[in-house]
């Protein structure tokens, strides 16, 4: 389903009740969402948080050397 929604003066967006529910953020105390852009295409998803003891060390590795990768390529991109 496609949704048109309009953007506050400070980026708010409000999601339509029907998809709050479909991503079950109306269940929780305070939701938070995923929200990516990568060549021009926002995708959002429902997300979790969780203390990051509880995440695997080859994670945040994967992670950090990722997020290196997308810097050097924005570096790159922005000369």
């Amino acid at each position: 389903m496609t949704y048109t929604l309009p953007v506050s003066k400070r980026g708010t967006l409000t999601l339509p009740p029907e998809l709050r529910i479909k991503l079950k953020l109306n269940r929780l105390a305070s939701p938070m969402v995923v929200l990516e852009e990568k060549n021009g295409v926002v995708t959002m998803q429902s997300a979790i948080a969780m203390p990051i003891r509880d995440i695997p060390k080859e994670s945040i590795d994967r992670w950090i050397i990722n997020d290196e990768a997308d810097f050097k390529t924005y570096k790159k991109k922005k000369k």
